[in-house]
């Protein structure tokens, strides 16, 4: 089973295991993911959702076997990127969280990480872009020069920087980033709930028609990705384990 879900009380633990594929996400992972988040969303005895990997990996983002990021109709690529949730989702993270992962990560409301983390969009050494929100939300995350240098070199972002700079919100030692995700989540439950989802509705509100322009504008980058050699190179050189031989078409 590519996803458990664990229930914690009013808190729901979503947990991705493929750790043999790095928690690479396909078809079955995904539906994994929006099955445990429908869950979350119409139970009214769950309060908030946690989302995580395995003990040494977050995730690496869309399986390279998928031709696109797997989505589905109510929650979009992964089955949470584009989620209009009413409740939170927080992310817990070990180990690397690495393009689609990374935009997991930044879908979510809050962040958890340990030690062990690290994050990264290296799309652009693949000759792809970050499709899943990454784009924008990079922007919105991280200060504007940081966001461009991850999006820019696909460099990795290391956990105790992303704290500094306010992405991460708790930082935990090895192992620890679940259960204190859990613990923030109980925090979260002794507010009213409905203070919670109007809360929650209203950030979205005020987010949407920047949203609307990021995926216009992710959109825009994509369908010139997929025309492009570049992609079928990067693709093809990373699969290879060899440095691609770029052509700048």
């Amino acid at each position: 089973m590519a996803v458990v879900q664990e229930e914690r009380d009013r808190v729901l633990v979503v947990r991705i295991e493929r750790e043999e594929k790095r928690n690479a996400i396909d078809r079955e992972t995904t539906d994994g993911i929006e099955a445990a988040l429908d869950r979350l969303d119409d139970d009214p005895g769950f309060l908030v959702g946690v989302i995580t990997g395995t003990a040494t990996v977050f995730s690496a983002g869309t399986d390279l076997n998928e031709p696109v990021s797997p989505a589905t109709e109510r929650g979009g690529e992964y089955g949470v990127i584009r989620r209009r949730r009413v409740k939170p989702l927080i992310a817990a993270v070990e180990g690397p969280a690495f393009g689609g992962g990374f935009e997991i990560v930044l879908a979510s409301d809050l962040v958890v990480a340990s030690t062990t983390a690290r994050f990264a969009l290296p799309e652009s050494r693949r000759g792809l872009v970050a499709s899943s929100g990454g784009l924008f939300r990079a922007l919105r995350s991280l200060p504007v020069n940081v966001a461009r240098e991850l999006l820019l070199t696909g460099r990795e972002l290391d956990v105790r920087r992303a704290h500094e700079l306010g992405l991460v919100n708790r930082l935990t030692s090895p192992g620890g980033a679940v259960e204190a995700a859990i613990a923030m989540a109980g925090e979260i439950c002794a507010s009213s709930p409905v203070s919670v989802r109007e809360t929650l509705r209203a950030i979205a509100a005020q987010q949407e028609a920047d949203d609307d322009l990021g995926w216009s504008a992710t959109a825009a980058a994509q369908e010139t990705i997929l025309a492009s050699e570049d992609r079928v190179e990067g693709i093809a050189a990373f699969l290879e384990r060899r440095p691609p031989r770029w052509q700048g078409r």
